[in-house]
């Protein structure tokens, strides 16, 4: 008895043969990502609270990822050169960024088109509220005499941020609508910096958070004038919150993580539960703690709401205070 022996063309085995081949060289890299080092961009200076809680996030996760992730500082336009680095990256996991209240900021202002929908937010990590802070040996010893001063000279006291359109220029702007006050507004790439023009006495006052500003208040050389919080904060607990002193503003900086938005499922698989494993490691928690700075987790669709949610006040808030170009 014959066998009848079927003979395909051999361009469907050919097809055949590089399907299967795609999907082998899919699997293995999802089974091998990460296989190199991780970029990790931080869109601001070194030295400030995003840095600080970046370098002790990337210690954390050494634990739960096989590679390590490498902090990078691309500072610049309150944040947008960081994030458009990510924007424009291969959607490979290979380079995350820290995300800060900024970027649901800073499309309302002209500064760049990019908006929190050109990425993939992951996790929150970290939440903190902006402080008035001045020089240890400045005249004034309360937020009161601090904005009585600004009002007999409009425009001539001059409040340090983290750059124009970041999170700590739109707490003095706020300020200044909540007191009918008006500042110079002096801006800087990252907090750090603001700081250090601070301390030479180059402005007279930043209203960064109060983590930022938590060792040169130790050490002396600076005071924290008012939280703008609802509660008193931690390290600052002789310091009264602008509520106290009748001033209804609250207002402050998350950060979190995120990758570009058309990151694979199988790279998320991997990235998810590693960021959420590495938030929980006790000592992450502990330099957050160290530095004052405040431990606020949330997943994924907890801060996605979030963010769209600021997007749409920041919005209302920069046409109301004229900030739009």
């Amino acid at each position: 008895m014959k066998i009848a022996i079927r003979r395909f063309p051999f361009s469907v085995l050919s097809g055949v043969a590089l399907a299967i081949a795609a999907s082998s060289s899919a699997l293995a890299q999802t089974q091998q990502y990460p296989n190199r080092p991780i970029e990790f961009i931080v869109p601001f200076a070194a030295g400030g609270g995003t840095d600080v809680m970046a370098r002790a996030f990337a210690d954390a996760a050494q634990k739960h990822l096989p590679q390590p992730m490498v902090v990078m500082n691309k500072p610049g336009a309150s944040g947008t050169i960081g994030w458009s680095y990510i924007a424009g990256a291969p959607p490979d996991g290979y380079k995350i960024a820290v995300i800060t209240t900024e970027l649901a900021i800073v499309p309302h202002l002209g500064v760049t088109k990019l908006t929190y929908q050109d990425l993939l937010p992951i996790a929150r990590l970290n939440y903190d509220p902006s402080a008035i802070t001045v020089k240890a040996d400045s005249p004034f010893n309360t937020v009161e005499e601090f904005l009585d001063a600004a009002k007999k000279k409009p425009g001539a006291m001059n409040i340090g941020n983290a750059g124009n359109g970041s999170i700590w220029h739109m707490a003095a702007a706020a300020l200044e609508d909540k007191t009918g006050t008006k500042f110079g507004h002096v801006p800087f790439q990252g907090a750090n910096p603001a700081i250090l023009a601070l301390l030479g006495g180059h402005v007279d006052a930043v209203t960064v958070s109060p983590a930022e500003v938590y060792p040169h208040v130790s050490a002396g050389k600076l005071k924290t004038l008012a939280v703008m919080a609802d509660q008193r904060v931690k390290g600052f607990e002789n310091v009264p919150t602008l509520k106290e002193r009748n001033i209804d503003l609250t207002i402050g900086t998350w950060r979190g993580i995120a990758v570009a938005k058309n990151t694979s499922p199988e790279v998320l698989a991997v990235l998810r539960p590693a960021i959420a494993k590495a938030a929980a490691e006790p000592a992450f928690r502990e330099k957050l703690d160290k530095q004052n700075l405040g431990f606020a987790y949330a997943d994924e669709a907890t801060f996605k709401n979030q963010i769209a949610r600021e997007n749409d006040y920041f919005k209302q808030m920069a046409q109301k205070l004229g900030l739009k170009p």
